[in-house]
């Protein structure tokens, strides 16, 4: 499925795990039917919001392949293929691409950081490789390294990379970048919070953690802007701040799975370091919920 003019909402799945640890296929095929059914333009495994980092690659492959079953040409796949180490980053969106994803999130070496070069060639390498359009993911406050506005400009211009995923939280510099938008390079909000500011810079939707948990309003927000209806978007947007910041009022995922295990959907387990919501937190994230119509 060509993905290349994606448009709307493409939610970060989780990741369901059992009381074992144990990766829960039968709660993530729920999720998918979830996702679908709520009309969701796109499903992306394994991104931050997947817990990958908490994976074997192993297991990786198996909710990857799950989700691309599952899913069944329904909507487009994303996979999260993203490592600090080029190679391994390689490795995995090679495998990812054989699984049958219809695209890759690929991500900012984090720890190592890199130089303006190196970066640019972790993303490159990748690029060159696979036959599958990729997505850029810019979040600077987890990688502690930004892609520059410079190395935006020159991976625009590669034929296999789409777009890139903005969740810096800095409009200014989603505007530094809006100028290279166009139907062969498109920008995603990786912010639930600033979602509509970026479309009005030219973004073509969100790849959001909110959805997980309404994922037919954020998909009803993002149309309702695309088709013009900016006051009703603007309305969904406004109204979703607080269930946003409970979602992230802990290190996501672990918020946004203890909502999705309030709905019935999963049960809330995690990988340490990830570990259930402390109780004030938790006491505020249901009230959200509450507040937001989810829960009774």
């Amino acid at each position: 499925m060509d993905i290349r003019k994606l448009e709307g909402s493409v939610v970060a799945l989780v990741t369901p795990f059992d009381r074992q640890g144990k990766v829960d296929f039968e709660a993530l095929e729920r999720l998918v039917d979830f996702q679908i059914e709520a009309g969701t333009d796109a499903i992306l495994a394994l991104g931050t919001t997947g817990e990958s980092s908490t994976m074997t690659h192993e297991e990786d492959n198996e909710v990857a392949r799950c989700v691309v079953e599952r899913v069944a040409g329904r909507v487009p796949v994303i996979a999260g293929s993203g490592s600090n180490c080029t190679e391994t980053m390689l490795e995995k969106s090679l495998a990812y691409q054989k699984i049958g994803v219809d695209g890759l999130l690929t991500i900012t070496p984090y720890y190592n950081k890199s130089s303006e070069e190196g970066i640019y060639r972790h993303f490159k390498v990748v690029a060159d490789a696979v036959d599958i359009p990729c997505i850029l993911y810019n979040i600077p406050g987890r990688c502690g390294c930004s892609i520059s506005v410079n190395n935006v400009e020159r991976l625009s211009q590669h034929p296999n990379i789409m777009g890139i995923k903005e969740a810096s939280g800095n409009v200014s510099f989603a505007a530094s970048i809006a100028h290279l938008l166009s139907d062969d390079f498109r920008m995603y909000s990786g912010e639930d919070a600033l979602t509509l500011p970026l479309m009005a810079l030219g973004a073509s939707g969100t790849i959001s953690v909110w959805a997980d948990v309404q994922p037919a309003l954020v998909h009803e927000m993002c149309r309702s802007f695309l088709d013009g209806d900016i006051e009703r978007a603007r309305e969904i947007q406004i109204a979703g701040i607080p269930l946003i910041h409970a979602l992230f009022s802990e290190v996501n995922p672990i918020p946004v799975k203890e909502a999705v295990a309030q709905m019935g959907l999963i049960e809330a387990n995690y990988r340490l370091p990830l570990c259930p919501m402390a109780k004030d937190t938790r006491a505020r994230l249901i009230e959200a919920m509450k507040g937001a119509g989810i829960l009774d």
